[in-house]
């Protein structure tokens, strides 16, 4: 049997495209590399590193309430960097574009910067220890 493989795409519902493709736009610094309205739901694809990002709006179908990761489903979604120094550089990034984060959290396992989208949904930017 084949290796496992990579992560491919990642799918986030949002409440209002309107809202969070700029938002996704300045974050990621890219314009989206697909904006298609499928009949079932309108989507915007981001290429991150070799992973795509979509975000999804469900037409005639209000987003329930605001993202929890208390409940089944995704707890965050996290971008890799390589090290600490990059961490920084993205804490400041952030700062730039008025996103509110926690600041660069340590643990054995590595540190995290976490913050969340205009729906609340948890990210974080997380680099391996050393």
């Amino acid at each position: 049997m084949a290796e496992f493989p990579a992560i491919g795409h990642v799918a986030l519902t949002v409440s209002d495209l309107g809202v969070s493709v700029p938002w996704y736009r300045e974050l990621i610094g890219a314009d989206p590399v697909l904006d298609e309205d499928t009949g079932a739901f309108h989507h915007t694809v981001f290429l991150v590193g070799g992973t795509l990002v979509g975000l999804h709006q469900f037409d005639g179908r209000p987003v329930d309430s605001a993202f929890s990761e208390f409940r089944a489903g995704l707890d965050h979604l996290a971008f890799g960097c390589e090290n600490r120094t990059e961490l920084e550089e993205w804490a400041r990034r952030l700062d730039e574009l008025g996103i509110t984060h926690g600041g660069i959290v340590e643990a054995a396992y590595g540190s995290g910067l976490s913050f969340r989208d205009p729906d609340n949904i948890a990210l974080e930017f997380f680099a391996p220890p050393g």
